[in-house]
């Protein structure tokens, strides 16, 4: 079904805790990390590089402030979307509602550069029409995402901070086994770029 399925890279959050450590104009999405292939890219670099080629409708959900992102994700094939907020559920609205009429959206965020390709492959394989397909290590929760057509106006109706853990429950939840810990992998903070 990923034919028709679209990627939603979320970049729009400031990284206020990372920018507390390594200073206040330092953006965690420009920060530098050698990634699980061995290759030194920027954060947002790796998230992009490692969303699967069958996704090719791509969206990148991001501030004005942020032209470095903006031209690396439009490398990348992303359309991009601009918000004024900085908040989970505003950036995942203004996602899907730029491309609605598709049977699906994977969520990515763009804080997140460990995720094997191989997992999210395996969550794209468990997105269908009224279903949440979530990634799972050891009992937990990861990311990225992914979101049935049945979902959108839920997804649409977020607003501020709060992402789409509460659709959840409206929704028959797929949980996709991984053994891949970047799946729970942010990079909050400076220390977190260097993946143990």
């Amino acid at each position: 079904m990923s034919e028709s399925i679209g990627v939603i890279v979320l970049a729009a959050g400031q990284g206020s805790r990372f920018r507390e450590v390594a200073g206040a104009e330092q953006d965690k999405l420009l920060a530098d990390c050698s990634g699980r292939d061995g290759k030194v890219r920027s954060v947002i670099e790796h998230v992009l590089v490692n969303v699967p080629a069958s996704l090719d409708k791509r969206i990148l959900v991001t501030t004005a402030d942020r032209p470095q992102v903006i031209r690396m994700a439009k490398a990348y094939g992303c359309e991009i979307v601009l918000i004024e907020s900085t908040g989970m559920g505003d950036s995942i609205a203004a996602g899907v509602a730029a491309c609605p009429k598709l049977s699906g959206w994977l969520m990515v965020l763009g804080d997140m550069p460990f995720i094997l390709p191989s997992s999210i492959e395996q969550v794209l394989a468990g997105i269908a029409d009224d279903c949440v397909s979530v990634p799972v290590l050891e009992g937990k929760y990861g990311h990225p995402v992914g979101f049935g057509r049945s979902l959108g106006s839920g997804l649409m109706a977020l607003s501020g901070d709060h992402g789409a853990k509460s659709l959840f429950a409206q929704a028959r939840v797929v949980e996709v086994a991984v053994d891949d810990p970047g799946v729970l992998w942010d990079v909050d903070v400076p220390e977190a770029l260097v993946f143990k």
